[in-house]
């Protein structure tokens, strides 16, 4: 039998170290691996390093491991233990999820302050490019721009290089516009030698951005400019992604001609429809309102005419789809947002999208519209779902008494959620909205019928999971389990202890 870590005394007063008791008597290897990836990651938050590598190492799966592993090495770099993150890493198996590993060991390092110690572990890599971007960016903040000069010429690979420009120029248009140009102006010189087409086009835009930001519109046209005519000759179907998002860049920057222009080069109608939604939200922010719903109508349009033959992305053109939706709920067009909704073809995206109109309508005040379009929802357990996401929103624009309302009503439907594990889920998520209304007694009540939820979950990796998820609530309102609760967690151990 393997070691095991958790005790019977643990296990019965604390909910982690219960479900953490159930997950090591687990026989099979891919349900203990999955059980200690919900567990594992809270006792870390805890500050329970030794016994987080401890349930790591005895995992089994070599690449379940070998991932948690490299999670508690994180955490000892970042509570400055590194010689025992150092260690952790070694014990990798594998040899790409290691050097993964040592990679976001050096970024953090270097986010720390701690470069000498990054760079050694720089030193150690084949691939340290990423590692020495994250120093030189860290050099940039503490002020020794010489040093991160230096560092910026040690990296070899041009991704790296323009990725530590990006966040060097980031870091600085706020504080320092002159140096973030520079840096950007560098970005887009090295953007040019990185070999994968796909890639540099991402880069390029991405500084156009940043240009932007900058308040360079001159310099962004000229950087989107150069993404677009490279983007033009793409072969494969990134190209028309590409020329929406570098029209929304021209856009963006001030130059309507080259936005026009650069859409008209668009043969995709996702894309085309994207970028057009991009078009009408940029007109009403500009109070261009008529402009902006002819738009838009103009994008639904356009999708709503592609046939599911010419459809290269089904889930692009759903997601477009649902931003056309949630679009047209804030232009107040109700009947035009669910029109748009009810053509999305997955059931799950058009759920989302319903959701989101509900939201939308809750915070504009518009309760029977939110009540409308949460009634389109046909699932009793998406519409809970979807009734929280709108008791959320009405908390966000102070509504509190509808707030709890809309909460209470979710609450008396949780028995329609026929799976025990979205239940259980569904049941913390109420109770931690509850004890943020000030309701502790609703919430240790829903804690109470959570516990009796997971004590039927019949897969004990899922009730492991849902036991781990039960703990979070407790924390969240900053209380421990009672005697109810120590009740039903002593029945919890005594099925699977022996």
């Amino acid at each position: 039998m393997p070691d095991l870590f958790i005790s019977v005394e643990q296990a019965e007063a604390d909910l982690l170290a219960c479900a953490a008791f159930i997950a090591e008597r687990i026989k099979s290897a891919d349900g203990h691996a999955e059980a200690m990836k919900s567990i594992l990651p809270r006792f870390l938050a805890r500050g329970e390093v030794d016994l987080a590598a401890e349930l790591a190492n005895a995992v089994d799966d070599p690449f379940s491991r070998d991932g948690l592993l490299t999670l508690v090495a994180e955490k000892c770099v970042e509570i400055n233990d590194v010689d025992y993150a150092m260690q952790l890493t070694d014990a990798i198996e594998d040899d790409g999820v290691r050097t993964a590993a040592m990679e976001r060991l050096g970024l953090i390092l270097a986010g720390k302050g701690d470069t000498e110690k990054a760079g050694e572990i720089a030193a150690s890599m084949a691939h340290p490019d990423f590692v020495y971007a994250g120093i030189a960016v860290r050099q940039t903040a503490d002020g020794d721009k010489v040093a991160s000069a230096e560092t910026l010429e040690r990296i070899a690979f041009p991704t790296a290089r323009v990725s530590a420009l990006q966040q060097i120029a980031a870091n600085a248009v706020e504080s320092d516009a002159e140096s973030a140009i520079e840096s950007l102006d560098q970005a887009v010189n090295d953007a040019i030698d990185i070999e994968h087409d796909e890639e540099k086009i991402r880069s390029l835009c991405e500084i156009g951005d940043l240009f932007i930001e900058a308040r360079r519109n001159d310099k962004a046209i000229e950087t989107f400019e150069k993404a677009c005519r490279l983007a033009e000759i793409l072969d494969n179907m990134h190209r028309d992604l590409f020329l929406s998002v570098c029209a929304l860049g021209f856009l963006h920057a001030g130059s309507i001609e080259l936005a026009d222009r650069t859409l008209d080069l668009i043969t995709d109608k996702t894309q085309m429809a994207s970028a057009l939604v991009g078009f009408a939200r940029d007109q009403w922010k500009n109070s261009e309102n008529d402009e902006a719903e002819e738009t838009l109508d103009e994008a639904y349009l356009i999708l709503s005419s592609q046939r599911e033959a010419e459809t290269h992305d089904s889930r692009a053109r759903n997601a477009a789809m649902a931003s056309i939706a949630a679009q047209f709920a804030r232009f107040s067009k109700y009947e035009r947002a669910i029109e748009a909704a009810d053509k999305i073809w997955d059931i799950g995206d058009r759920t989302s999208a319903l959701t989101q109109i509900a939201q939308i309508f809750a915070m504009q005040r518009e309760d029977d519209l939110a009540r409308q379009a949460l009634d389109e929802i046909p699932d009793d357990a998406n519409r809970l779902v979807a009734l929280i996401s709108v008791a959320d929103a009405q908390e966000k624009i102070g509504d509190a008494q509808n707030s709890l309302a809309t909460l209470n009503e979710a609450a008396e439907l949780v028995e329609t959620v026929p799976q025990l594990g979205a239940r259980s889920s569904v049941l913390n998520e109420l109770g931690i909205r509850f004890a943020d209304h000030g309701q502790p007694e609703r919430t240790r009540e829903l804690a109470i019928a959570n516990l009796a939820v997971i004590s039927q979950i019949r897969d004990e990796s899922s009730k492991a999971a849902a036991l781990a998820g039960l703990s979070d609530l407790y924390s969240h309102v900053e209380i421990e389990p009672a005697d109810e609760e120590k009740n039903a967690m002593r029945a919890l151990v005594a099925a699977v202890a022996w």
